[in-house]
């Protein structure tokens, strides 16, 4: 079930569906990736993977599980609203014996979106409710549109860095994306090997802009490891570019340790333990 809330400013529309934002606009203006043929979603939130282990497959407690969807349940799984006031919206996930059947973790997962100005935060708190500990990856996958303005197109566009970043993509070979430097162009051919992913970031917030245009998005993340990019490559109907903030890299990152216990790169968390994830989203 859609939900709507505004505080004048922004206005914001997020389902049960998978806890997932739908609608982000401003002064009349769409921030947020429609859904539609090129992408059929808008915002998933990515739990308890990001991507998939190789073959979909992992060891937890000495047994091996498949996690037959790519990013986890989450984004296709119904929530329950949680709380809403006038300028809030907040869903929760628990385990059940279905997740349990693919990942054996007792867990609440509570997803929240609170308005401030212009700024959208976006709160993913994770609760172990085993008695044991949980492993996990997590995090956001939001679309926005580009272009944001009418007479541009996708290729005006660049994901400005808060600080200068080298990327090195290695996918099919190795290739350098940028080096030191904070301005990634978009282009179609960009993400032809797939995601553009920069590990422990130097910088904390990242910007979709055009010099020729006005409109931009700033996603912030303080608390994230990894920051990616991403956009259909050789689909000039998927105008959109997704600014994903995420705990770490991705759970394929960790293949060389089959066990979940032993994944690097997985959050650890104590039985009866919280773990808050956040980003922030503001819109001009």
């Amino acid at each position: 079930m859609l939900k709507t809330v505004t505080n004048g400013i922004l206005t914001v529309s997020a389902d049960t569906a998978g806890a997932e934002l739908h609608s982000l606009k401003m002064g009349g203006t769409e921030y947020l990736w429609q859904a539609g043929d090129a992408w059929k979603r808008c915002a998933p939130i990515l739990f308890p993977f990001i991507c998939s282990p190789k073959d979909k497959k992992y060891r937890a407690g000495g047994k091996e599980y498949t996690m037959p969807a790519n990013h986890g349940f989450a984004r296709d799984t119904e929530f329950e609203e949680d709380a809403c006031t006038e300028t809030s919206i907040s869903y929760i996930l628990r385990s059940t014996p279905d997740t349990l059947a693919v990942y054996p973790y007792p867990f609440e997962l509570r997803v929240s979106y609170t308005l401030d100005g212009s700024r959208l935060t976006v709160s993913n708190t994770v609760t172990n409710t085993g008695d044991s500990d949980m492993y996990f990856y997590l995090g956001g996958h939001p679309a926005f549109n580009c272009p944001l303005e009418d007479g541009l197109g996708f290729e005006d566009y660049y994901v400005e860095y808060e600080k200068p970043e080298t990327i090195i993509q290695v996918w099919n070979g190795t290739r350098t994306i940028i080096e030191n430097s904070s301005r990634l162009p978009m282009t179609r051919a960009l993400f032809d090997n797939d995601v553009v992913m920069k590990d422990a970031p130097a910088s904390g917030k990242v910007t979709l802009r055009s010099d020729r245009g006005s409109k931009r998005v700033e996603l912030s993340f303080p608390d994230s490891k990894c920051i990616a990019v991403w956009s259909p490559t050789g689909n000039d109907k998927a105008a959109f570019v997704c600014l994903e903030p995420w705990t770490s890299v991705p759970v394929y990152e960790d293949d060389g340790y089959p066990d979940l216990e032993q994944k690097p790169h997985a959050v650890k968390l104590p039985a009866g333990g919280s773990f808050e994830y956040k980003y922030m989203i503001e819109v001009f």
